[in-house]
């Protein structure tokens, strides 16, 4: 068991006082609306996405300057490659686009960058390219961690997690879920505390379905390209109101235990 489990599962029982949360820890949005904010202008889906570039870095310069340490972003996912070739093959050009325009501004933020999933050979290589220099370029920095969820899917990472503890002999009575989580990718990422899906709808469509087990889940009617730094910090706001008791309950002003 983890320190941070330990101390979670201590406050649950109501042995210490439960961790502060004025800010949660890593957040993670599900960007969703693009699509319906274009049609609601009777503009192509493009239209949408591209809307979008405007809300990722608002989102990005307000998790920073709240003090979020790990942002998740889900763009993109192993189930989208079923939309249109014209679709997905702007939506490379659009990520490639953002990612050279905005890799400066990232790294003068101290923001380290990571890429979740790219294991699709349809990814185009000058994406890749872009997106690996990216990595390279904010490796070491250490202001704020930002994960882009890029062909994920939340199932793929934990069957892959699975066969690499095959692969690594760890006999059956041997796995925990700490030892488990070591085999996810990026397995220091912290688990997931807020995730935040706009556009009112209420899934979890395969994003970290391992990160996201104890998550607290905001879903906000803006649609993504609507979404503003002052709607993000209203859904912290509405996290700070929330009792996690990861399974188990809470003491009261008077040290009885609450559900």
């Amino acid at each position: 068991m983890t320190e941070r489990h330990a101390s979670r599962l201590a406050a649950a029982k109501g042995t210490v006082p439960p961790e502060p949360r004025e800010v949660p820890r890593h957040v993670a949005c599900v960007m969703d609306g693009n699509g319906r904010w274009a049609a609601r202008r009777s503009l192509p889906r493009t239209s949408g996405h591209r809307a979008a570039e405007t809300t990722v870095i608002d989102v990005i310069e307000a998790a920073r300057a709240a003090g979020v340490g790990w942002l998740s972003l889900f763009a993109f996912s192993t189930e989208n490659w079923r939309r249109p070739d014209t679709e997905i093959e702007f939506l490379m050009h659009l990520v490639r686009r953002v990612v050279r325009k905005h890799a400066p501004l990232l790294h003068a933020r101290g923001i380290r960058c990571r890429f979740l999933g790219m294991t699709d050979p349809r990814i185009p290589p000058g994406l890749a390219r872009d997106i690996a220099d990216l990595m390279t370029l904010t490796g070491k920095n250490r202001q704020m961690t930002l994960t882009v969820a890029f062909d994920h899917g939340g199932r793929r990472d934990i069957v892959e997690a699975a066969r690499s503890l095959i692969r690594s002999g760890v006999p059956s009575e041997a796995v925990t879920e700490e030892s488990f989580a070591a085999h996810l990718p990026f397995p220091d990422t912290p688990d997931v505390d807020l995730v935040i899906r706009t556009s009112g709808e209420q899934r979890i469509s395969n994003f970290m379905l391992w990160q996201v087990a104890y998550a607290e889940w905001v879903f906000p009617p803006a649609l993504w390209p609507d979404f503003r730094a002052p709607d993000f910090l209203e859904c912290l706001h509405t996290y700070r109101q929330r009792e996690r008791r990861f399974g188990g309950v809470l003491p009261n002003q008077n040290g009885e235990t609450r559900s």
